[in-house]
């Protein structure tokens, strides 16, 4: 999602974009992995060298806190019944922060995790509504 918004990706980029500014409107609360934070850099620096990567992380970072990792974390994520772990970091990310949910286009990769995911536009209409 994040990558969505950075590199203004159609047709996803306006449920992503939408659910970002609802949460930097403080209509929710959000938080990153601390891992994804090197992984959207390297992805769009990847794709799209002229984009100020590094400020758009910075200025999520103003609305959205990052999930602290380390030991536990990692450990917990190992145990989980999930084929990818970077996946499964995700959500012992989630965990340490007491998210309620993942808000992944990935849906199909969190069907084992203990944490329900969720795509943007199904958390912008049922998590953030307008109101």
């Amino acid at each position: 999602m994040l990558i969505d918004v950075a590199l203004h990706r159609d047709p996803h980029f306006e449920a992503s974009a939408a659910l970002l500014g609802r949460i930097e409107r403080g209509a929710g609360r959000a938080c990153i992995a601390w891992h994804t934070v090197s992984n959207v850099y390297y992805v769009v620096r990847g794709i799209q060298p002229g984009i100020d990567t590094r400020g758009f992380l910075a200025a999520l970072t103003r609305f959205v806190e990052v999930a602290a990792g380390g030991a536990e974390a990692v450990r917990y994520a190992a145990s989980l019944p999930m084929a990818d772990f970077e996946d499964a970091l995700q959500v012992a990310a989630a965990r340490a922060a007491g998210a309620s949910h993942v808000v992944t286009r990935n849906l199909g990769d969190y069907e084992r995790s203990p944490i329900p995911a969720i795509a943007p536009p199904d958390a912008l209409r049922d998590l953030l509504p307008v109101r």
